[in-house]
């Protein structure tokens, strides 16, 4: 029953996931995801984290590992064979509940991500670990070093393009205004004031962009803020939940915790553009860069 309990809940709390992982239930099942990722900058190796600590049957989701390699761009998404063949070999089937969690001093960063890329690809037996390894810390709930790789199963893919958006799709956008588009990015990156974490992209935004930086949407010890709070930050920012919008951030990841905000208020069709400010910055005219500071060169 505990397993089920969680199957249609976008968020498990450390208490649920602890008493999981006490009655042995770590298994083919339900399936427990480090997927903490971070920018180069950070200068941290988050496998090495994981091979000292992390919480018990666990298995590390590697977000540069699974992405198309082909791209000019961070950890775009994969083909649906691929996904299916990356996450058949964690142990994941289509009956699998899955839950992913990062190591971020934030409380979730890269793993809501991951959380919508199971999503994507078809499978809603998925949560986060609300509060993310920092609150399982917190709260003293075990960790270890062991590792077993679980037994391959088989997983089957089905992507749902129309949950992707490009840059011609943001660019066709900027013309019509049919859609609200929501940076996740911190103000400053958004303004233009602060740099870009990435050395050869200069911060701003596109034109009609809705700025709501995605910490906004964690309370202060790291965990998903409640409905009310959430429906509030939307509406005093000019978002309408109602109405189809689509979200982005520097390079896809953190763009999916405004996607994760909106499932939480009953909106699960936001859309992602993958390529983000990243793919935007290089590819965009001078004009179509919005920025309080330096701009870019035509």
């Amino acid at each position: 029953m505990l397993v089920m309990a969680a199957r249609t809940r976008a968020l498990v709390s450390g208490q649920w996931l602890a008493d999981a992982v006490r009655n042995n239930l770590i298994g083919p099942k339900l399936r427990v995801l480090d997927a903490s990722w971070y920018l180069p900058k950070a200068k941290r190796n988050t496998r090495e984290e994981f091979a000292q600590k992390h919480i018990p049957g666990s298995s590390f989701f590697d977000l540069d590992e699974c992405s198309d390699k082909s791209s000019a761009f961070d950890h775009m998404l994969p083909t649906a064979s691929y996904f299916s063949q990356y996450v058949g070999d964690l142990g994941i089937g289509n009956d699998t509940h899955v839950v992913v969690y990062d190591t971020s001093d934030a409380g979730a960063y890269s793993a809501p991500r991951v959380w919508w890329m199971f999503r994507l690809f078809g499978h809603s037996l998925v949560s986060l670990l609300d509060g993310g390894f920092k609150n399982w810390l917190a709260d003293g709930y075990p960790v270890t070093s062991e590792y077993l790789k679980p037994e391959s199963r088989e997983f089957k893919a089905t992507l749902n393009q129309s949950w992707v958006k490009s840059y011609e799709d943001v660019l066709e956008n900027i013309r019509t205004k049919q859609v609200q588009v929501v940076d996740a990015r911190s103000p400053g990156r958004f303004k233009g004031t602060e740099p870009e974490p990435r050395e050869d992209i200069l911060p701003g935004h596109y034109p009609g962009a809705i700025n709501i930086p995605y910490t906004t949407l964690l309370d202060p010890s790291g965990k998903v803020k409640d409905a009310e709070s959430l429906a509030k930050i939307f509406k005093d920012a000019g978002v309408d939940v109602t109405r189809p919008f689509w979200a982005s951030c520097g390079s896809g990841v953190t763009a999916c915790q405004v996607i994760l905000a909106a499932h939480q208020l009953g909106h699960p069709g936001v859309c992602l553009y993958d390529g983000s400010w990243c793919e935007w910055f290089q590819k965009a005219s001078p004009e179509l860069i919005i920025s309080e500071g330096e701009g870019k060169k035509a």
